[in-house]
């Protein structure tokens, strides 16, 4: 009788062990998925892309940007007189 109790707490100690070793291989290859850590990562490559083309582009365009706020100013101060 004691054989048998020890014969299946060993097989329940295996089947266990088993189970956290499936278990620990499976959040394993999970870590090392990376594919939606790479749609990601370019995501962030655009997205700083777009930052530093705006930037530029302000900074290129700076006077036209600032003439066209003026004359949208001056046309909205002057705008009882119709003179835009």
């Amino acid at each position: 009788m004691r054989f048998v109790l020890v014969h299946m707490a060993e097989v329940m100690f295996r089947d266990l062990a088993l189970r956290v070793f499936v278990a620990i291989r499976g959040i394993e290859s999970k870590l090392r998925d990376e594919e939606g850590q790479t749609l990601a990562e370019y995501g962030l490559i655009v997205a700083v892309i777009a930052v530093v083309v705006v930037i530029a582009a302000v900074f290129t365009f700076k006077e036209a940007i600032v003439d066209a706020f003026d004359d949208a100013t001056n046309c909205l101060d002057s705008a009882s007189s119709g003179a835009c």
